[in-house]
């Protein structure tokens, strides 16, 4: 119905994510961490899922197309023990590894299993607006060996990248300097907490 489709469309930030550089650092079978992020219609598609390899770690590295306002996630695995119990984000920290994960994150939940993807987990969205790249830490699930994720949903708005370098460094140059420097104090604000 209508209200299903408006759903759909709130988590549709899936279509903004740069899937040649998207990174799913030890999944078991490569390529299968992109496989979660897909149309929130298509949630409870089971032959679609990541495992985890080595140990029940995930980290996910996922670059936009262009600047988002993370509003929102959903993290739906099984109805066991393989279900993420934790997990942490991270803003603008391309090419994360686990060892970077060591840095205190932007925000972190204790998650909830999830097997309908029914579960929304609301961001601090001040913490999350101008978001280029983002990358989530699942450091642990309920006790099994592996972990398993079939659906990670993002809700947000989406802001085209601008491509106008040279019409910037152009104001820059007859930009007055004062202003300048406050102009780019000011939008970091938001992020103290």
């Amino acid at each position: 119905g209508e209200e299903a489709a408006e759903r759909g469309a709130a988590w549709a930030l899936y279509l903004r994510i740069d899937r040649q550089r998207l990174q799913c650092l030890n999944e078991r079978r490569e390529g299968s961490g992109a496989t979660v992020f897909r149309p929130w219609e298509e949630r409870g598609d089971r032959s679609q899922f990541v495992e985890s390899d080595d140990d029940e770690e995930l980290l996910f590295n996922i670059p936009f197309t262009g600047t988002v306002k993370l509003k929102g996630v959903i993290v739906m695995g099984e109805d066991d023990e393989t279900h993420p119990a934790e997990m942490r984000l991270f803003r603008n920290i391309p090419h994360m590894s686990f060892d970077d994960t060591a840095k205190e994150p932007e925000q972190t939940f204790s998650l909830s299993r999830d097997p309908l993807g029914e579960l929304e987990y609301p961001t601090k969205i001040a913490r999350f607006s101008g978001v280029h790249h983002l990358s989530m830490h699942f450091p642990k699930n309920f006790g099994a060996e592996t972990t398993k994720i079939f659906y990670i949903g993002l809700k947000g708005e989406w802001t085209e990248a601008h491509r106008h370098e040279v019409t910037i460094c152009n104001y820059e140059a007859s930009a007055n300097p004062a202003d300048h420097k406050l102009e780019q104090i000011t939008p970091q604000t938001h992020f103290i907490s």
